[in-house]
């Protein structure tokens, strides 16, 4: 396939203004899924968390979770939207081979929340409030698995197997109004938004927003316009593209930057803007045509009958707002702050998921930087390995244990990091690592003495060094201590030690 033509960026925000609009799809945690008492539950072997109404069997009947109801109250007034007195759900109809009823439960002319604000804030420090225009309820459809090809996608596959686990997971669809005035930080900006409704959502407690599994996606919508409208609002806008289902922050911010690029181009030379779906492609950093873009007259939306229209207590609204958790943008400047990070250290953290872990090890007694250190040093560079999120291999209180070890001088760095591989792979706490392995730091003088006069033995010429005044010469002497008790030793008695050893020497 050729490589898309692209407008260098700079160049691209010269002659177009970047206009884009963002939809979040969340999916809910709740036990059972938005419609059925099936188990609403990640992992499970293919179509065993099903039940007739997740199939759309004939004479099932669908049933509203009161649970997701609440969740998604709560979401919309952390979005800083106006509740509903009345919301009601339609059928959104196409045929998909996931969605088993040919149409999807969804809310359309009346969403639950609407009209709502949310702030972010940028590594430079530039704030941002982003338009919400809607938030609103539905379910989530079916999963197809495309097998044989090269990408995992359709195209190249020998066949497809359809999953429909995921078909009626609760799920809030947000939707911001078009994002102006982003300039050149209209990638970042993106990011930021999904970012900022992932800690929104986490701090909430309504979402496990795992982005490698699905359970936050976004869909980031892209037009350009020429420049001399930025005053013209929406009366002026370019054709969109939409690209669907990004889902690392990492990836949102390249896709929008790749999309404006490849529509510059396109524009430039004299050509249109398809309004299309495309696909990600994380390998090569590419979009790709998907299909033409459907508007809301394509789904011939409709009432659904068998639902009731859906009128929550004005008490249960302000119930939920009492129980909002501290906004994620004060949350982080607080942290920040606190933590004292330089800014690219706390947006490592925020990019890595990591804020929320680190908070709580913290909160156990682990220095903030000591904290960083060990998750984003040795148990991210494990969690890479094995494809895994951090927080899935070693809990908080785990790794306040490995530092209450090294900080009491029974480990060294290198020490603790066997440890911590070693309770990863479930070997037990970290004192029984300790023992098991025989780890322990050796601070005997007599086993650090040998040690050092039998390395010094080994080195006459070093040796000679040392006594002359050479004092960095030593660090020969102590690696070899070091390596001789696998790293075992205290290495600031074995420098002590070998000081006063070489200077004794005869």
């Amino acid at each position: 396939m050729a490589k898309t033509k692209l407008m260098d960026f700079d160049r691209a925000l010269e002659l177009f203004e970047p206009v884009i609009g963002l939809e979040v799809h969340v999916e809910l945690n709740t036990k059972t899924k938005m419609f059925s008492t099936a188990p609403n539950v990640f992992g499970s072997d293919p179509n065993t968390n099903l039940a007739p109404v997740c199939l759309g069997l004939p004479g099932s009947l669908p049933v509203l979770n009161h649970e997701a109801v609440r969740y998604s109250i709560s979401l919309g007034l952390a979005l800083g939207c106006e509740i509903a007195e009345v919301s009601g759900f339609a059928r959104k109809n196409y045929f998909y081979p996931d969605m088993g009823k040919n149409y999807q439960i969804s809310q359309y002319d009346d969403p639950i929340a609407h009209d709502g604000s949310v702030e972010i804030e940028l590594a430079s420090g530039r704030i941002v409030h982003v338009p919400i225009e809607r938030a609103h309820m539905e379910e989530d459809a079916g999963k197809l698995n495309h097998v044989g090809g090269s990408t995992g996608r359709i195209q190249g596959a020998e066949y497809s197997l359809v999953d429909y686990n995921r078909a009626g997971v609760p799920l809030v669809e947000i939707v911001t109004r078009p994002i102006f005035g982003g300039e050149a930080d209209t990638p970042e900006i993106a990011s930021a938004y999904v970012s900022t409704i992932r800690d929104l959502v986490v701090a909430l407690g309504i979402s496990d927003a795992r982005m490698e599994r699905g359970n936050i996606r976004c869909d980031a919508n892209v037009s350009l316009r020429p420049r001399g409208n930025e005053d013209a609002g929406m009366s002026v806008l370019g054709t969109r593209t939409e690209t669907k289902n990004v889902n690392s922050l990492r990836s949102i911010e390249r896709a929008v930057r790749f999309e404006i690029q490849r529509q510059a181009h396109i524009l430039d030379a004299g050509g249109s803007i398809t309004q299309e779906t495309r696909h990600w492609h994380e390998d090569t950093g590419e979009t790709s045509p998907g299909r033409p873009k459907s508007d809301a007259d394509d789904y011939r939306y409709f009432p659904e009958p068998d639902l009731a229209p859906l009128t929550p207590e004005r008490e249960l609204v302000e119930e939920l707002r009492a129980q909002l958790p501290e906004h994620p943008t004060l949350r982080r400047r607080r942290l920040r702050s606190e933590w004292r990070f330089s800014a690219l250290e706390f947006q490592d953290l925020v990019n890595a998921g990591l804020l929320s872990t680190i908070e709580e090890t913290v909160a156990i007694g682990v220095p903030p930087q000591t904290a960083r250190k060990w998750w984003t040093g040795e148990i991210a560079r494990i969690a890479n390995e094995r494809s895994t999120p951090s927080a899935d291999l070693i809990t908080p209180e785990q790794v306040a244990s490995v530092v209450e070890l090294v900080d009491a001088g029974t480990l060294n760095d290198k020490l603790a990091r066997q440890v911590i591989a070693g309770i990863i792979d479930g070997e037990g706490t970290a004192s029984e690592i300790v023992e098991a392995r025989g780890l322990a730091i050796v601070s005997d003088d007599g086993a650090l003495i040998e040690a050092v006069d039998a390395a010094l033995a080994q080195q006459p010429d070093v040796l000679a060094k040392i006594r002359d005044g050479k004092v960095q010469a030593a660090g020969a002497i102590i690696g070899a201590v070091m390596k001789a008790m696998r790293g075992s030793a205290d290495a600031a008695r074995v420098r002590e030690l070998v000081l006063e050893r070489a200077a004794s020497a005869e």
